[in-house]
């Protein structure tokens, strides 16, 4: 389950964010208003299924584990509250931050400026979701969504220009983003 773009912050989607804590046993996905909703709501996190991936952008980070004076606090803060709570936090950035439960933090080679536009958080929160509803382990879900979504972006800015480009031009380049980690070429091989 994935939950949080574009959902917003009544009362009512609070009641059904904790209605969904509290049946779903397993990794969730959580980004955005659910993210504000679980800031407004501390009880709220101590409902989170182990194993849990939240993609927190800073000013949600901050809301989620406290203020940071800068980067490397709120990386401590972020990889402190995954080793706590059983989860992973996706730190989107210029170099996301993949803190895992166990202590380790990963940074991301992969993405560009022209990633920074609305939609492009809800894109990985999806795909992440994907690969979780396809079995993969939520740490390596989140490794690998993280990539891969930098990927498309940067194939997509190769198509379109980081300026123009907008979150459907990285949906439409991840099929290709997988043939590139696969080593595959452009021909389908099914």
């Amino acid at each position: 389950m994935g939950i949080g773009p574009g959902i917003g912050n009544h009362q009512a989607t609070a009641d059904v964010l904790e209605r969904a804590l509290r049946l779903w046993s397993m990794p969730m996905v959580l980004d955005a208003d659910a993210l504000n909703l679980l800031a407004g709501s501390p009880d709220l996190l101590e409902l989170l299924p182990d194993g849990s991936v939240l993609t927190p952008h800073p000013g949600e980070a901050d809301r989620l584990f406290g203020p940071a004076v800068d980067t490397r606090e709120r990386i401590a803060k972020s990889t402190s509250f995954a080793q706590q709570r059983g989860v992973v936090v996706v730190l989107k950035g210029a170099s996301t931050a993949i803190c895992l439960p166990d202590g380790r933090v990963l940074y991301n080679a992969t993405g560009n400026v022209g990633m920074a536009k609305g939609g492009s958080g809800d894109v990985l929160t999806g795909l992440m979701t994907g690969l979780l509803a396809q079995g993969l382990p939520p740490s390596d879900a989140a490794i690998l969504g993280v990539w891969t979504h930098g990927l498309a972006g940067d194939i997509a800015a190769e198509e379109v220009g980081a300026d123009g480009m907008t979150a459907l031009d990285v949906v439409r380049a991840i099929p290709q983003a997988f043939r590139k980690h696969r080593g595959a070429t452009s021909v389908d091989r099914r």
